[in-house]
């Protein structure tokens, strides 16, 4: 097989146009082959904002295409051969994304897919994904997004709530959607042109189609299903305008351009992976390095080998990488790397040291939710923070602390955050009284999380409104308790929760996961914890779990904590 361009392929990776790989393909061959000396500070040829400059919000909403679906044609059309999308088994150019999301289109509607109707595609990062979710706005369908790891009555629970006309199960990459695929009888779809990978499909002809909106702040792309806090799953209606706004504003403040190779293991089915990674990097014109799931042998690997310059996740992957390369003494080189980030969860002080010595770039943060497509703020990439703030507001995005009585609260106090602008979502599907209780006429979104925000405009979050623990008259926040017990060295990570008490107070529980090999007893953990803090923040009981419950994306669940206190 001929090997175009790899005399470039650190600095611009491309790729043949070839449309089935049976061998090692082209894209890890160049990188392990390049002549290069991989290097983070090669210029990109992509414009980007100087440094410390203010982008003006509104007129970077001016230039946003109308559709999600314009994505590929529009990186097609600046560099066709560059690389779009890397998975172990096949690469995309953005010229073979924009043909195949044509092609899987037709699809679609040869299917009966139209404007208004919802497209349910189960799946773990991959090709056929991206390709799927492109191909359903083009049609103006919604993209219902879904995690394959999600159990059978998870995801049946949501096909009886959201009635998608087609059900799409990436099968040739996710052993769990061809689980799925089989339960629910799907017929496997014909090859394309382009080799997207395999995929299953399901028609309801029943299936009836929502009105189709025109405007781009008010057509939904995306239906994605979130638990939150409570376990109780709610859509989220995300506009074309929600999910561009985001894709390019997070592009334009981390600089991404197309030198940047993207390693992609936050889940694509969630927002934080498909807004801010997937649609940001790919609006940008980098390459995105797809990963099913999170391994930190695969994440050492990419980092060292596969030209890796960009590396998103929540804390959780950041602890178990480190705690992986410490048990297993492995050396660190990411010799492109140029930009990590946490968000997701709550990032605190000693992972965050840690890894910044390991990394040798600084760990930025940043704080959002699936209602706001999903980023409210962010660390400047010029303005590392020495502390666990968030950083400030994104431009065009308004936030207010409000107290429980819908006042503004004293500069620096804790209250609950209000947001609003061009990313807040549409609503709750089928919710017409959640989405009223959680957005105000005026538009404010009630996020129910607590924060509070500095004289220079830095947020700090302080946990969930529902989440925080009352004890003899005191407020306890969980992340207050977390960052104690993280910062021990043999622990992993830690999830706080109150529990009832017999008096009527709350008791502190901590669940803690350790790293391998540890010694160290829950007695230990809480002494640990009584010299750093205050007796009424002190656990009464620390629960050791091999694993924490958690959710593809890595964010512990607490609900599934609750159930076990």
């Amino acid at each position: 097989m001929p090997l175009p361009h790899a005399s470039t392929a650190c600095r611009r990776i491309t790729a043949a146009p070839s449309r089935r790989f049976t061998a090692l393909p082209p894209w890890r061959y160049a990188l392990s082959h390049s002549p290069y000396p991989p290097s983070a500070s090669e210029p990109s040829t992509e414009p980007q904002a100087p440094a410390n400059v203010a982008i003006d919000a509104a007129t970077l909403l001016a230039s946003l295409p109308a559709r999600i679906a314009d994505i590929p044609a529009r990186g097609a059309a600046r560099d066709p051969e560059h690389l779009a999308l890397i998975e172990d088994e096949r690469c995309l150019t953005y010229t073979q994304l924009a043909a195949a999301t044509n092609e899987t289109a037709m699809r679609l509607r040869e299917l009966g897919v139209r404007g208004g109707d919802r497209v349910m595609i189960v799946a773990e990062n991959c090709v056929a994904q991206i390709v799927l979710l492109f191909a359903a706005a083009q049609l103006d369908a919604w993209a219902l997004l879904c995690n394959a790891r999600l159990a059978p009555a998870e995801l049946d629970a949501i096909v009886d709530h959201a009635k998608p006309r087609v059900a799409a199960f990436a099968t040739g990459t996710s052993p769990d959607a061809e689980r799925h695929a089989q339960r629910r009888g799907a017929r496997r779809a014909s090859a394309l042109a382009t080799d997207i990978g395999a995929w299953s499909f399901t028609v309801d002809a029943s299936a009836s189609a929502e009105p189709l909106e025109t405007a781009a702040d008010r057509q939904c792309a995306a239906l994605i299903y979130t638990t939150g806090t409570t376990g109780a799953p709610k859509g989220v209606m995300l506009s074309h305008r929600n999910l561009l706004f985001i894709a390019a504003m997070s592009s334009t403040l981390r600089r991404v351009g197309p030198d940047d190779v993207v390693y992609t293991v936050l889940p694509v089915s969630h927002v934080y992976g498909l807004a801010s990674v997937c649609l940001g990097s790919l609006y940008a014109g980098a390459s995105l390095r797809l990963a099913p799931r999170f391994a930190p042998q695969a994440v050492h690997h990419a980092l060292a080998e596969e030209c890796i310059s960009i590396f998103q996740g929540v804390p959780a992957m950041h602890a178990k990488l480190l705690d992986y390369l410490h048990t297993q003494r492995l050396p660190w080189r990411a010799p492109r790397l140029r930009f990590a980030y946490s968000g997701g969860s709550p990032l605190d002080a000693a992972l965050k040291a840690r890894v910044e010595n390991l990394y040798g770039v600084a760990l930025h943060n940043g704080y959002g939710l699936t209602e706001t497509s999903p980023t409210v703020a962010q660390t400047l990439l010029d303005a590392p923070r020495a502390d666990c703030s968030v950083g400030p507001p994104i431009p065009g995005i308004a936030v207010r602390v409000m107290s429980s009585d819908g006042m503004d609260v004293a500069n620096g106090a804790v209250g609950e955050l209000w947001v609003r602008g061009p990313n807040v979502m549409l609503g709750y599907y089928r919710d017409a009284a959640l989405t009223r209780a959680a957005i105000t006429d005026d538009g404010w979104l009630k996020t129910g999380d607590l924060g509070r925000q500095d004289p220079d405009g830095a947020m700090h979050i302080v946990g969930r409104s529902k989440e925080l623990i009352i004890r003899s008259g005191f407020n306890v926040y969980p992340a207050e308790v977390e960052q104690v017990l993280n910062a021990h060295p043999d622990v992993v990570q830690s999830a706080v929760i109150g529990r009832p008490a017999a008096d009527g107070n709350e008791e502190v529980i901590a669940f803690v996961e350790l790293a391998a090999g540890a010694r160290v007893w829950p007695e230990q953990l809480i002494e640990w914890c009584g010299t750093r803090l205050a007796p009424y923040k002190r656990p009464a009981e620390v629960k050791l779990l091999h694993a924490m419950p958690a959710a593809s994306t890595g964010k512990i669940l607490k609900h599934k904590l609750r159930e076990l206190a």
